[in-house]
């Protein structure tokens, strides 16, 4: 039996340069000496999902200009953003959360283990917890996916993890309602669809809070700032553990990610459905080395154990959020109520884009939903697919970024569109199309190559590094979401469509029935819809451009790059260090929700292989299989 923590020697000799819970840190302000330790497949409904989506909704902008990039967006995807996703009858109504009153309630003898929720002696900031063999653990069996186990505490000398710890400034007993009752409303929606007995819960709000951050040797670095956290996500908030999104008052660095820089918005991932909880960090990993090379942007992310309210809730992914930011996604803003065509503009290809407001979405047909032909490696087999039309589900676009004007929207509408008719043109009828000087319109020009004209309107390189990206993971959402796009009509800008801030991997890398023994093409070929059994598609921009012989030797220069340079070497062996430098804190975290055994509201969800794993080590073992496996499929396709 192959065991993860026994293996991989020569990868573990570069673990630190992909190691878990080692972020510098660059304000550190005192110390602490504690730890804290589907059987229903849903469809997708655009007409009901709301703007929790993929962002935040519009109404939350800042009350400062100068702040306004912070407030722009938030990539609320798969685990994150699933098209679909909940489970039978019965596990429907018990993804409903219980109140944290009961919900992981600590022992008597161990209630001056938690932090003082109410003071700002810095003393308290950070919750100690048990480590796992200080104590006898609970059976299993007993315990539920709702996390109703009591969380037994024991202080050690130092944190073995980062800590978060988030005090709702509300002393009501029900503060905590903000976490444990809310769900998206589409998604409420759909459950009261099939449930006549369900009671709509509230949709996710803001809760005014106070946020402390400790290092993992206990160092506090944040302490008590002002901030506002809701639960973010689509499905996953049905479930009991909740992703989150933190909105402080005031800018942040947080554990040392991206540089050190300080942003206002951060999230937490839950990793509900992933029972390594490894696979956003790896993908991540590898995805910012590769879009580093070419200066393009994907988010860092950090391993932490939170606590709300002086209870532990568990391990989360510290994490971006998909946003117009320096050091993120950097396009021109646009002043307040400026309603030139002239900024930037950052767009998601989304399927929940009609839960937008109509100043904020739009849908292209895709050259008449021309017909593309799948990548299989080869000639594609006489094969041809549709990415729109039939009985599929219409994907659109959410502009991500601020825009004031209609005129705005129908400009970048505009471009996207005849943009992908020139790609279009160029890859099937071998014919160069040029933009006029206004980009109004497109007409056909003989002074130009298809490829220069191309070349033209997208940056290749970004093209190529994404789908190198979304080649790897084989996500199950690929043609329906999490797939972000820039283009910068600014001053200085190039306007070209741009491809980065790849987001949401929970469902990939052999999570679902996708590529589960890690071989096959998948990005730019014929993919299922999330649910498997509906309908056939693609991600059209990832296809268009497939059998070009130019723009395959761009993805043969980024793959060779990246895989000499030991990217992948790097991602591989972070499963390892991750499984094994956090190995109690993953059992404190699955003593708590043990969301691996009672896995009824995803159960369907997962591969074979996949839920056959019933520890994270089992679960991580598969992940550092499944992802060699991967790597050596597209070395032998893709290497030059």
């Amino acid at each position: 039996m192959f065991h993860i923590r026994r293996v991989l020697p020569v990868l573990l000799a570069v673990c630190m340069l992909a190691g878990c819970g080692n972020s510098e840190s660059s304000s550190q302000t005192g110390t602490v000496t504690q730890s804290t330790s589907e059987s229903v497949s849903v469809p997708e409904d655009s007409s009901q999902s709301s703007s929790e989506s993929v962002s935040e909704s519009r109404d939350e902008k800042p009350s400062e200009k100068s702040d306004s990039k912070e407030e722009s967006s938030e990539a609320e995807t798969s685990s994150q953003n699933d098209e679909s996703h909940v489970s039978d009858t019965d596990s429907k109504d018990s993804s409903k959360p219980e109140d944290a009153s009961s919900a992981g309630s600590a022992k008597a003898d161990s209630s001056s283990l938690v932090p003082s929720v109410r003071n700002d002696e810095s003393s308290s900031l950070v919750p100690s917890v048990r480590d796992k063999d200080s104590s006898s653990k609970a059976d299993s069996s007993s315990k539920t996916d709702s996390g109703n186990t009591a969380d037994r505490t024991k202080p050690v000398t130092q944190n073995d993890i980062p800590v978060i710890t988030i005090t709702t400034k509300s002393t009501a007993s029900n503060a905590i309602k903000f976490y444990t009752d809310t769900v998206a409303k589409h998604v409420s929606q759909q459950q009261a669809m099939w449930n006549r007995n369900y009671k709509m819960p509230p949709e996710p709000y803001y809760e005014d809070c106070t946020v402390s951050v400790a290092d993992k040797g206990g160092k506090i670095l944040i302490n008590n700032a002002d901030a506002q956290v809701k639960v973010r996500g689509n499905w996953t908030t049905s479930y009991p553990k909740k992703s989150l999104r933190i909105k402080f008052d005031k800018k942040q660095s947080m554990l040392g990610l991206n540089g050190g820089q300080k942003y206002k918005n951060w999230v937490l991932l839950a990793e509900y459905k992933d029972a390594s909880m490894l696979r956003d960090k790896t993908a991540l990993a590898a995805a910012r080395e590769i879009l580093a090379a070419d200066g393009l942007y994907a988010a860092d992310a950090e391993f932490i154990e939170l606590w709300i309210n002086g209870k532990f809730y568990g391990m989360y992914l510290l994490t971006e959020l998909q946003q117009v930011n320096e050091g993120r996604v950097e396009i021109t803003e646009p002043d307040e109520n400026y309603k030139g065509t002239d900024i930037g503009y950052f767009l998601e290809f989304d399927g929940y884009y009609t839960s937008e407001d109509v100043l904020h979405r739009f849908y292209i047909d895709y050259n008449g939903n021309a017909p593309l032909i799948p990548y299989d490696g080869a000639d594609g087999g006489g094969k041809t697919i549709n990415c729109q039309g039939g009985n599929r589900k219409k994907v659109g676009f959410t502009i991500k970024s601020d825009i004031y004007d209609t005129k705005q929207r129908d400009f970048i509408s505009n471009f996207v569109k005849n943009t992908y008719i020139i790609m279009y043109e160029a890859a099937y009828n071998d014919k160069a199309f040029v933009f006029n000087s206004d980009y109004s319109g497109i007409s056909e020009t003989t002074s130009i190559t298809p490829r220069e004209a191309v070349e033209r309107v997208v940056d290749i390189d970004s093209l190529a590094d994404m789908y190198v990206i979304s080649e790897l993971t084989c996500d199950a959402d690929i043609y329906w979401s999490s797939f972000f796009m820039s283009v910068d009509f600014g001053k200085n800008g190039s306007k070209k469509l741009r491809f980065e801030a790849p987001w949401d991997f929970d469902s990939g890398l052999g999570n679902k029935n996708r590529c589960v023994d890690g071989t096959g093409f998948y990005a730019g070929s014929i993919v299922p819809d999330a649910n498997g059994n509906e309908y056939k598609t693609c991600n059209p921009w990832l296809t268009v451009l497939m059998f070009e012989d130019w723009y395959q030797d761009v993805i043969r220069e980024k793959w060779t790059r990246a895989y000499d340079n030991g990217v992948f070497d790097r991602a591989a062996a972070q499963i390892t260090s991750c499984t094994d430098e956090l190995a109690d804190a993953f059992d404190r975290n699955y003593d708590k929700w043990n969301n691996i055994i009672n896995n009824s509201a995803f159960r369907s969800e997962l591969s074979s292989k996949a839920a056959k794993c019933k520890t994270q080590e089992q679960a991580a073992e598969y992940l550092s299989e499944w992802f060699a496996s991967r790597v050596k499929f597209m070395n032998e396709s893709w290497h030059k």
